[in-house]
């Protein structure tokens, strides 16, 4: 690659909103380097559901079957185990989109599958192992690129638009100066793996028990486990050892006695921060964030890929003719968050809502727990699980993809 080199868009970070973002552009003929700074997409202990929605989205450019013929499980509704009552909470088989059903599946197969896709179009270029380290601005304040570290050096790659798609860390919000609000959480997640078997209890959203919140997702051959502790204690956790964190979980699935030393010891287990905040503004003169760079979402409901999703088709719905044409402008950058601002409040709302109180309630309060009432409704009255399937499973604005049946036919205009 040459030392610097110049395309219509730049998106930094390759993650569910870059990659999907990156593929819609190129498919509408717009040319666009997606930087991912590691060498391949796996990553453990990442979201690894994909919503209706998402599959919604699939569907309207003709990848579903190819999606689904990868290997996944179907999650059709959602309960929790609250210490010995068994509630149900979400039902899917209602809810408003083709797939009726929650499809868990390795993001890494996700990306590799958008990744795969989006080299069919010529516009599209992925450059991995590839970590932006500063944006670049004109003489007038307005961002027009960024510098990157490759294997082959320093790079300066000029854009007429910069995307940051980078994530809940993201360095592109950082360096852009744009300001975040933040909402705070009172928990962290620490992830694990346990082996699972075919005899194996059906999957639960939750178990809830004296204190103590975990979250166990069926991965086929293994279970992928979110053990939830109040945020701060993690030092401590570890300071009583590993053995004392195995008979924790054992007092919520002793079912797993047989497996649990497959926890060998701390490097097993990885601690996910939980951060939720959004930013005030979105955009600044050549820029956009969207994704987690715009809004970090807590785990709860697992829907943080699903707006990744979201907020990639309408970008590219706003921003497509527009960058063919090369007259993007501020107004056109206010668009997007406009559209994807509304239903991120609202989702962030109810998050928030359930972490202070629930979630704060419970965690390391070694006191029984009972199903408050909601869910206990829930429980007996199959009508009211649809609310909650639809809220996590479609959202509060589902995006649908502008010119469905072929690209946009216009020829490229570089920047």
């Amino acid at each position: 690659m040459s030392a610097e080199i110049r395309t219509t868009v730049c998106i930094v970070g390759g993650g569910p909103a870059g990659m999907m973002l990156g593929f819609l552009l190129a498919r509408a003929q717009i040319e666009v380097i997606v930087l991912e700074k590691h060498a391949d997409f796996f990553r453990d202990f990442r979201g690894d559901t994909i919503h209706p929605s998402t599959l919604d989205i699939m569907d309207q450019l003709g990848l579903l079957d190819e999606l689904l013929a990868l290997p996944h499980q179907e999650v059709r509704g959602l309960g929790a185990q609250i210490g010995a009552a068994t509630v149900r909470i979400a039902d899917f088989r209602h809810v408003s989109a083709r797939c009726r059903f929650i499809a868990l599946m390795p993001q890494w197969d996700f990306l590799d599958f958008i990744a795969r896709h989006g080299k069919i179009f010529p516009g599209f270029h992925l450059a991995m192992n590839t970590s932006a380290t500063d944006l670049i601005y004109d003489d007038a304040g307005k961002i027009i690129g960024v510098k990157a570290d490759t294997p082959h050096g320093s790079q300066t790659i000029l854009a007429g638009l910069t995307i940051g798609a980078d994530g809940r860390h993201s360095l592109v919000r950082d360096k852009s100066g744009l300001k975040v609000e933040d909402f705070g959480a009172p928990m962290d997640v620490l992830w694990f793996r346990l082996s699972r078997r075919a005899d194996d209890r059906g999957q639960a959203f939750g178990r809830l028990d004296r204190g103590k919140m975990l979250i166990m997702i069926d991965r086929g051959d293994y279970w992928q486990c979110g053990y939830l502790i109040r945020k701060g204690d993690f030092d401590a956790i570890r300071e009583r050892g590993i053995a004392d964190f195995r008979s924790a979980l054992l007092s919520l699935v002793p079912y797993v006695a047989d497996r649990v030393r497959e926890i060998r010891d701390w490097d097993d287990v990885k601690m996910l921060t939980v951060v939720v905040n959004r930013l005030s503004t979105w955009y600044r003169p050549g820029l956009l964030c969207i994704g987690d760079a715009a809004h970090a979402m807590s785990p709860i409901g697992g829907v943080g890929i699903n707006l990744a999703v979201q907020d990639a088709v309408a970008t590219a719905n706003i921003l497509a003719k527009t960058l063919l044409d090369a007259t993007v402008c501020e107004a056109d950058l206010r668009a997007v968050q406009r559209r994807r601002e509304w239903p991120t409040k609202m989702t962030q709302g109810l998050q928030i809502f359930i972490q202070n109180r629930l979630i704060d309630r419970i965690l390391g309060r070694d006191v029984p727990f009972a199903p408050p009432w909601p869910m206990k409704l829930l429980d007996r009255w199959p009508l009211l699980r649809r609310l909650p399937a639809q809220v996590v499973g479609i959202g509060f604005r589902p995006e649908r993809v502008d010119s469905v049946t072929q690209p946009f036919r216009n020829a490229t205009k570089r920047v």
